[in-house]
């Protein structure tokens, strides 16, 4: 009777833990999906966002962040741009520099990112990383001015991924920067744009992975 009990209580564990498996291999393919949607629209950022979420996803580690806050860093780096859902293609996929018009419409993919993220509770918590992923260090970004340590830390890790990703991709208003120059426009960039420790951790991830190309 006993023997019996425990395996049925064993059975039904097993049944739970499938179960979630399952659940959580449903919930990376959504995200997966919804990522790949968004890059789809335009040929020159194809890849974007798995490539972001790759450099976010380095820094995260070697920050030293938890298990949790890393995969919250990787999902939200998957979804960082899926605003742009809600941006026309006659602005999103301009070959040419946008207008000052233009650029704030673009500016509002941050405020419909929340929009499009917040009925779903699963995803709410990669919503700050998303929303505040424009803000400068120095407060002269978007959407609410944050400066430094004020800005969510998961924020601060997705605007030097998407930036060094956007500094390697041709447009066709822009050449792509060399790695070396990438390289050169963050060290440039830290303390003003990014977070400067942030920039070390992730010069020190590139190094590790590309090795002398990326020293100054």
């Amino acid at each position: 009777m006993i023997l019996a009990t425990i395996s049925n209580q064993l059975s039904q564990a097993m049944y739970k833990i499938r179960s979630l498996k399952d659940l959580e291999t449903s919930y990376r393919e959504t995200i997966a999906s919804l990522a790949a949607v968004v890059d789809a629209r335009d040929p020159h950022t194809r890849g974007h966002s798995e490539r972001v979420s790759n450099y976010a996803t380095k820094i995260a580690e070697r920050k030293g962040l938890s298990s949790d806050e890393v995969r919250i860093v990787r999902e939200a780096a998957l979804l960082h741009d899926i605003g742009k859902i809600g941006i026309r293609d006659s602005v999103l996929l301009k070959p040419a520099t946008l207008t000052k018009e233009e650029m704030e419409e673009v500016k509002r993919h941050p405020f419909l990112s929340a929009s499009i993220l917040k009925p779903l509770k699963s995803l709410n918590q990669l919503i700050p990383a998303i929303y505040h992923h424009h803000e400068r260090y120095d407060g002269n970004g978007y959407v609410e001015n944050l400066t430094g340590k004020d800005i969510p830390l998961e924020a601060r890790i997705l605007a030097i991924a998407d930036a060094f990703d956007a500094m390697l991709s041709h447009r066709p208003y822009k050449k792509a920067l060399s790695l070396r120059e990438a390289v050169q426009e963050l060290e440039r960039n830290a303390g003003s744009q990014f977070d400067p420790e942030l920039v070390r951790v992730f010069l020190e991830c590139l190094e590790e992975e590309r090795g002398p190309e990326t020293r100054l």
